[in-house]
């Protein structure tokens, strides 16, 4: 059995369970942790959109279990493991250092996604549903997430514009980016699946208030889920190890 394989569900079970044990109600940046106090930042999602990391924290240790269990050996999923790892070590403490420090987990987070985009990038083509769609997932919402914390330290210290304006930017930065990556990898539907998530959360979020980052997110959300759904068809699931 290699090293590597117990590593990645170790980290997988850490960054699980660690995380949320120290910081469980994290749903954002305090407001206070800013010089400008963003206390209804528009490029944050509503709360309910957090949940999706349940769904991300229980998948990535059913992957990495699998892996371990019965794919210790597997050549395929041996490239994705290494950045897989060093995405789960980076985002264990990020919780707990989001809560000191905005810039420092900004910076942190944009890590983490590279690792977690590396990793599915490098995800073996078989077992889709057990290495690729859970890393992608991960990936896609980090990818929403890090544009959302840039938006927020940009805001909050005031860095040329205001709120509204670095939620269009931080929007378009987070579509942009999105589209091309989904371009290297378009058996991996779940990744713009991912930041459509949390698009919509941030549509939820501004409704009634700053409707033109609603409709932008809302319009990109569609795109994404459009995009996602074509992969879904044009790429069936390929069979599993035998």
């Amino acid at each position: 059995m290699r090293l590597t394989p117990l590593l990645a569900f170790i980290s997988a079970l850490a960054f699980a369970i660690v995380g949320p044990l120290i910081a469980p109600d994290f749903k954002g940046y305090d407001p206070a942790d800013f010089p400008i106090p963003q206390t209804n930042a528009p490029i944050g999602p509503a709360g309910y959109a957090f949940s999706i990391w349940g769904v991300i924290y229980l998948w990535l240790i059913i992957s990495t279990g699998f892996g371990l269990f019965r794919r210790a050996t597997a050549t395929d999923w041996e490239p994705m493991r290494a950045p897989l790892i060093a995405a789960l070590v980076i985002g264990t403490p990020w919780l707990t250092i989001a809560t000191m420090s905005p810039i420092a987990a900004t910076v942190l987070i944009y890590l983490m996604l590279l690792g977690a985009i590396i990793a599915m990038q490098k995800a073996p083509v078989l077992d889709p549903w057990l290495a690729r769609a859970p890393v992608a997932l991960f990936a896609g919402w980090l990818t929403a997430a890090s544009f959302a914390s840039l938006g927020y330290v940009g805001a909050g210290y005031g860095i040329f514009f205001g709120d509204v304006t670095w939620a269009y930017i931080c929007l378009a930065g987070a579509l942009l980016t999105t589209m091309l990556v989904a371009r290297t990898r378009p058996d991996a539907p779940l990744y713009p699946l991912g930041v459509a998530w949390a698009l919509i959360g941030i549509v939820v979020k501004n409704w009634g208030s700053e409707w033109g980052v609603a409709i932008f997110a809302g319009l990109g959300a569609l795109w994404l889920l459009a995009y996602a759904l074509r992969g879904l068809r044009r790429h069936e699931m390929q069979p599993h190890h035998v």
